[in-house]
């Protein structure tokens, strides 16, 4: 994108000059935002929901106009190809070369984690969607970062609000997400003051398409502990679920609990009505006026309804479009000032942005796979909406 044009600079400075006033000068000037994703590679569904969401949820709250207080919102998106140094190079970019008054992004937490610094260095506000490594609002925080996406812990706080007692084997992908997940479930699981033990943790390359030796490492560790004995399925991308239920488990007793995932992996799951799980979002669950026009528009424009991703991006839009309309131009400590404790509209209901650590304090959702399911889409029975008080999210920033 150009740089800011000299033009435009010199008649700003005469205006200056002449005593007008910033607000006013602030009016025929585009607000901009940009919006990196990984949108190239193997999280790319993810990045293409996030951007969907993103532009309907501006289109739903400027009414259509893709303004606020008459001045239009410019959208520039950049794929950072889930590559951490690309990532940063991006950033960087759209802080210094397209002046944009406030970033959004990025499908991997590799590469949101390298997009941090950028931000303090830059002073600009980055909103972090959807990656959701718990170092983001942690250690490596600084106070220009917000997420709206859940993290980690609050996944595993939602999971072991379900979860009284038993033994668990856990089964993730041997990366930064895998072992952060398993890492905040064992936390999560003291934390809610469950009297369920893990038994064993089972590490699988991200390439994995043989679960056959891993399978059998867990249903070994479970097969003879107390029950229920639950293997825990925390997997980025296409679901094993189907493979490991095809290697019998409830042989041993043992029973298959899935996180929540996309609308494609999920209808793959009908063979395991009653099966239950926590999830960030499904389309039918969410009861407000936000949801209702999303649900509808995305059904009508895509032929499916709205997905956990999509529904992520339009969280960010929410936060975009209040903070923005609470500041009038890009100055990232102004924004700080104003975002911090800000609540915003999003299809899951309000949200607010936690003012220790800025990490949006959200609901969540217990969830069972239906038995008599009426269409392609008609996936999942609500058991309950887990409330955010319920989930002792700890900060961990260091601020």
């Amino acid at each position: 994108m150009p740089h800011m044009i000299k033009p435009l600079a010199l008649s700003l400075a005469a205006a200056f000059a002449i005593g007008a006033a910033p607000s006013a000068l602030a009016q025929g000037k585009d607000f901009k935002v940009a919006l990196i994703a990984g949108k190239t590679g193997a999280l790319e569904t993810y990045a293409r929901e996030t951007e969907t969401g993103f532009m309907l949820g501006l289109e739903y709250l400027t009414g259509g106009t893709m303004a606020i207080n008459g001045r239009k919102i410019k959208v520039i998106v950049k794929d950072d190809q889930s590559k951490p140094d690309l990532g940063r190079t991006l950033l960087a970019e759209a802080y210094g070369d397209d002046r944009v008054d406030i970033a959004v992004g990025t499908t991997s937490s590799g590469s949101a984690l390298a997009m941090l610094p950028v931000a303090k260095e830059y002073k600009k506000v980055l909103i972090i969607e959807p990656a959701v490594a718990d170092a983001i609002t942690g250690d490596k925080w600084n106070k220009y970062i917000f997420r709206t996406a859940r993290s980690s812990m609050q996944d595993a706080l939602a999971a072991a609000s379900t979860l009284k007692g038993g033994s668990i084997g856990f089964l993730t992908q041997d990366y930064a997400f895998g072992r952060d997940a398993i890492k905040a479930g064992k936390e999560a699981l003291s934390a809610t003051g469950s009297k369920a033990r893990v038994v064993h943790e089972e590490y699988a390359p991200m390439t994995t398409t043989d679960f056959t030796a891993s399978s059998q490492r867990l249903f070994d560790a479970l097969k003879d502990k107390p029950q229920p004995r639950i293997l825990q399925i925390v997997w980025a991308g296409p679901n094993p679920m189907n493979k490991i239920a095809d290697l019998k488990p409830e042989r041993h007793g043992i029973i298959l609990s899935p996180g929540g995932n996309i609308l494609p992996v999920m209808k793959t799951w009908k063979n395991f009505a009653g099966t239950q799980g926590t999830i960030y979002y499904y389309y039918d669950f969410p009861k407000n006026k936000m949801n209702d026009w999303f649900v509808s528009e995305h059904t009508k424009r895509f032929k499916a309804p709205p997905d956990m991703f999509t529904a992520g991006g339009m969280a960010a839009a929410g936060a975009v479009v209040a903070a923005l309309s609470k500041v009038g131009d890009g100055n990232g400590d102004k924004m700080v000032a104003a975002m911090e404790g800000m609540s915003f509209e999003s299809p899951k209901g309000t949200m607010t942005f936690r003012k220790e650590d800025h990490q949006a304090i959200q609901p969540m959702y217990h969830f069972k796979i239906k038995k008599d399911q009426k269409n392609e889409w008609d996936l999942l029975e609500l058991v309950r909406e887990i409330p955010a008080s319920e989930m002792p999210l700890p900060v961990r920033n260091k601020r």
